[in-house]
This record gives structure tokens, C-alpha cells and sequence, in this order.
């Protein structure tokens, strides 16, 4: 199943960092990796007074459900030094790995959504996901990405910096 992740990383060596976590998703069991995005300087959003992100978007081949996926996630994100802090949820931090779709799937627990419930608002993600996979559809919306990208009217400065793979 085609799944896709957002990575960000605005703490310190935010470039190999996101290298790391690209690395380690590509060693997943039961999951290849695919397309990999340019890296992108972005603005925080949310918390403002923090440094400025980098982020990217990685597509995975993968037959790991969705739960598992997010838990090998959660699992590259703690070895890579993420602490989270319930009370800064948009605050500064090492690593971030968001499953942003698992194939056409929706889900909706407590513990795991899919698609990602903002990744349609949030330029971030939408930019490097249009350059990798522009005609993906949301499976809720009906929308492409690209679609969704042009709808964004407040869209903070999303700037291309370059390849990582």
C-alpha cells in the first residue's frame, strides 16, 4: 500500500536528522521506500516564536497496517531524540513523522487518524507532496493536492532548499 509521511525538523541538525528518519523508514519491515521530496524551509506554525522548520515528504511502499506504520513512526521519532510535551503540541522539536495517508483508507480512533486531519490546510506538507505525487486525491475531500495547495489563502513561505535523496 502507498502510504505518505511528513517529516519536519526544527531543532538541531535539522538536515541529518530528516536523513536519518529517511533512512530508518526505508529499513521498515515489509515496506520500500519510494518518492522522496525536496527539503523545504518553512515557517513554524502555531508556536511562532521558534526557528523556522525544515520538512519533506517521503512515499513508502508498505503491506504494515496503518497502526504499525505509526507506531515504527513514533518508534524512529524517540530513537532520533523526540521528546513530546503534551502542553507544546506545535512547539519546537527535533524530529516530527506524521502518517499523512495510508492508501485510500480512512480511519478514525482515538489514537490514529488517517487521512491526517489538517495535512489539506497546512502548505508544508501540500508543497512537498504536489512536487512528489501532484494527482493524489484526498479520500475525504474528493480534491487533489495540487487542488488543495491553490485553496490554501494564507499560505506562509514554504521555500524549496534541495534534494536530500
Amino acid at each position: 500500500m502507498k502510504s505518505y509521511v511528513g517529516l519536519g525538523s526544527n531543532l538541531g541538525e535539522r538536515e541529518a536528522l530528516l536523513k536519518a528518519a529517511i533512512e530508518q523508514c526505508a529499513q521498515l519491515p515489509e515496506t520500500q521506500l519510494g518518492r522522496v521530496s525536496s527539503l523545504y524551509d518553512t515557517a513554524p506554525v502555531g508556536e511562532l516564536d521558534q526557528p523556522n522548520f525544515l520538512n519533506a515528504v517521503v512515499q513508502l511502499e508498505t503491506a504494515l497496517t496503518a497502526r504499525q506504520l505509526l507506531w515504527n513512526l513514533l518508534l524512529i521519532e524517540r530513537r532520533l531524540g523526540r521528546v513530546r510535551h503534551a502542553a507544546r503540541r506545535s512547539g519546537p522539536r527535533t524530529i516530527d513523522l506524521d502518517l499523512i495517508l495510508h492508501g485510500d483508507l480512512v480511519i478514525d480512533t482515538p489514537d490514529l487518524r488517517v487521512p491526517h486531519p489538517d495535512f489539506h490546510r497546512r502548505a508544508f506538507v501540500l508543497v512537498p507532496l504536489v512536487e512528489i505525487e501532484p494527482r493524489l486525491v484526498h479520500p475525504l475531500l474528493g480534491l487533489d493536492v495540487s487542488e488543495l495547495l491553490a485553496r490554501i489563502e494564507e499560505r506562509p513561505q514554504v521555500r524549496r532548499m534541495s534534494r536530500l535523496w
